[in-house]
């Protein structure tokens, strides 16, 4: 596939990082010469130096012949016109835009066809507040990952020591978890990906992917984390759009404060939210947090636009009694840095971004991806279509499907009903599979699992 990516910052370069490796064929377009050479050098990869809305230099990215533009410029203005030009100068087929004010979004009209022919509107701020929402609907949980339009979820959840599952056996688990049926996909320890079987172990530190019908989800992180308290006092730092966000969509259900630095908007929040208390301060200050009572705090969000300034902040927290502390962190290096016993979780907007956006290019009928482990697994939903002759999954029992090395089927989701996959569990047509590749480079070996003979008609 010819893919042309508008904008070489971190959710563009993580996006060619991701795509490269997958035998598509890969322009990155951006202003920054020096970025550009360093994408250059590291992928392999083809680079143009220009602005991305204007045709000429869409026409030397190999506009008139590309499969798709993906539009993700830090200029929300800059992508809906580098689609607009793309689709009546060049008519790609598919034009991916990432839309970040608004003003703009609250105008859905505006990306009709007739209008901004953009087919798929990526809004990161509205992608992370979702994300961060579902992790604290779900306590416990490292990700929460919806299927089949919501009927199955996948959570990761780290074993503690205390946690019912360390020390056990996987065969004991449906014993010890009896209330509802799921299945351990994959477990990572030491960063090293391990598909279980009835005897393996499972070791303080693992990190499990289970998934199951969403029906169960609650009570099964609730059986694995039994002495979890529920949540209720939220404390949020930063009043920009992800902190805003996310105090209007929880300050209905838990007590929520936003702390804010700036006086215009912290002025600005004050107005938008309506239960939560918006302090003016600095959440790295001690006196304030300990005066807010920080130690009766169940989950401490830094969402400011500095990483640096939200790790601080959440060391602090977390030093000062906070429960949970998450950290909205831009620099993907970081992530694996501060996501320890000190930082829960380590919020990376690319990562859950790059998820959006990669359903949207997958091939052989995948609906939903999921990225994992900070870009190096993938969960992915593909619908199974064709008969015994024309595809390589239907008809056919798991165990004879031959599936790389490191990749597992965890359930099928059939109408309204999710199983739960086993050796000999049979792939109808149109069933959605849900699959966890431990290896992203073996994305395209799977696509091509899904993909129907030409046989089919």
């Amino acid at each position: 596939m010819k893919i042309i990516i508008l904008g070489a910052g971190q959710v563009g370069s993580s996006v060619a990082s991701n795509l490269v490796s997958e035998d598509n064929d890969i322009t990155v377009v951006d202003t920054n010469q020096k970025v550009l050479q360093s994408l250059s050098e590291r992928y392999d990869l083809q680079s143009v130096h220009g602005i991305a809305s204007h045709p000429s230099v869409l026409a030397r990215a190999g506009a008139n012949d590309a499969d798709m533009i993906i539009a993700v410029t830090n200029s929300d203005e800059i992508n809906m016109i580098a689609c607009q030009v793309a689709y009546t100068l060049f008519h790609t087929p598919t034009k991916i835009a990432r839309v970040r004010n608004v003003e703009y979004l609250k105008n859905q009209a505006l990306f009709s066809q007739e209008a901004l022919p953009i087919d798929v509107l990526i809004s990161p701020e509205q992608v992370v507040t979702e994300y961060i929402e579902r992790l604290i609907s779900f306590p416990g949980a490292l990700q929460v990952l919806d299927f089949a339009d919501g009927k199955a979820q996948m959570v990761a959840v780290r074993v503690s020591a205390a946690s019912t599952l360390s020390g056990r056996q996987i065969s004991e688990l449906p014993k010890l978890l009896p209330t509802a049926e799921f299945r351990i996909v994959t477990l990572f320890r030491q960063g090293q990906g391990i598909i279980p079987e009835g005897g393996t172990v499972i070791q303080r530190n693992d990190e499990l992917f289970i998934i199951a019908s969403s029906r169960h989800i609650r009570a099964l992180l609730k059986a694995i984390r039994q002495k979890d308290k529920p949540i209720k006092r939220i404390m949020i730092a930063g009043g920009g759009n992800i902190g805003v966000r996310l105090a209007k969509a929880l300050e209905d259900s838990y007590q929520v404060k936003l702390i804010e630095t700036a006086p215009e908007q912290a002025k600005n929040a004050s107005e938008i939210l309506h239960h939560a208390i918006v302090l003016m301060g600095d959440a790295a200050d001690e006196e304030l947090l300990v005066e807010e009572n920080i130690d009766d705090t169940d989950i401490f969000c830094a969402l400011t636009n500095a990483d640096e300034a939200n790790i601080i902040s959440c060391m602090l927290a977390k030093r000062l009694g906070a429960r949970k502390v998450m950290s909205l962190i831009n620099r993907v290096a970081y992530v694996d840095l501060v996501q320890s016993d000190v930082i829960d979780i380590a919020i990376s907007p690319q990562q859950a971004t790059i998820g959006s956006l990669l359903a949207h290019i997958r091939r052989g009928d995948v609906v939903v991806v999921h990225s994992l482990r900070r870009g190096a697994a993938e969960a992915i939903e593909a619908v199974a279509h064709g008969d015994t002759q024309s595809s390589n999954v239907v008809g056919r029992p798991i165990e004879r499907i031959h599936l790389p090395s490191g990749t597992s089927i965890g359930a099928i989701v059939r109408g309204n009903e999710v199983i739960m996959a086993h050796h000999d569990t049979v792939i109808e047509a149109d069933d959605h599979v849900i699959l966890l590749v431990a290896d992203k480079r073996d994305v395209p070996e799977v696509e091509r699992l899904f993909q129907v003979r030409v046989t089919f008609l």
